[in-house]
């Protein structure tokens, strides 16, 4: 199972041209390495650009978010079989800044869960607590909930294509990241609940992936040393030459 590394730019860059730019760079940063599976995942219109960058280049497109209707009245959103033919593979679902930014419950989670499964996009899930909750002792508590409710009904292909990305909140943009304890704390207890809900077997095939203030210096030691299955990097992501050191130091 190979590495997965997700750059997920957010509400940036600021022009079509800056994406297209930094897509080459990345793309170009990165060619020669076959073992690890790298995403980008920019703002909904940046994607067909970036997609047209990445040809050729094993580079992977994802969206960051979608909505759970195929189409319809629903001013503002995007549906799964629009970013299917933008040309995306995957797509970020419950984000911790649409959960606590933009009131996204975990039955909206697990309905664009569904949706993209069905849709044959690749469901990167993301979990994680707050500073106040981890403060409290409640981190298991909410890391158990979020992922239970997230998966509820979600079997067979959905499980294939699925990843998990543990994102304390209060690491991500902070400059502050959990220690090797933390995250393997929570890397086995999410394997524990996935092998409770399915087998012990499928719970292995799901990657589990870090992010929150990842860097080329601390990536390394997040994979190989604390043995998470990849990264979801934001901040960084943004700057190429970065990504490609965090890229590469997966590697070594």
């Amino acid at each position: 199972m190979k590495p997965l590394i997700v750059a997920n730019w957010k509400m940036n860059p600021l022009t079509i041209e800056v994406a297209q730019r930094l897509t080459k760079t990345v793309k170009i940063g990165l060619r020669g390495i076959k073992d690890i599976e790298v995403i980008l995942c920019p703002p909904f219109t940046s994607l067909s650009i970036v997609k047209k960058e990445l040809k050729g280049s094993g580079i992977k497109l994802g969206a960051q978010n979608l909505f759970w209707k195929e189409l319809g009245a629903y001013t503002g959103e995007i549906s799964a079989r629009m970013l299917k033919d933008v040309g995306c593979d995957y797509v970020i679902i419950g984000h911790s800044e649409r959960r606590h930014l933009l009131g996204e419950t975990n039955g909206m989670v697990n309905l664009k869960l569904k949706t993209a499964s069905k849709a044959g996009l690749k469901p990167i899930l993301c979990i994680g607590e707050t500073i106040e909750e981890r403060q409290e002792d409640k981190a298991q508590e909410v890391i158990t909930y979020e992922l239970i409710s997230g998966l509820k009904d979600i079997s067979g292909l959905a499980l294939s294509l699925l990843s998990i990305a543990y994102e304390p909140i209060w690491a991500i943009g902070s400059g502050r990241t959990a220690d090797p304890d933390e995250i393997m704390t929570a890397q086995l207890l999410i394997k524990k609940i996935l092998t409770g809900l399915y087998s012990s077997i499928t719970a292995q095939k799901i990657r589990i992936l870090y992010g929150g203030s990842v860097m080329g210096t601390n990536a390394y030691e997040f994979t190989k040393v604390v043995g998470m299955d990849g990264l979801l990097v934001g901040g960084a992501s943004l700057n190429a030459t970065e990504f490609v050191n965090i890229v590469k130091a997966l590697t070594k």
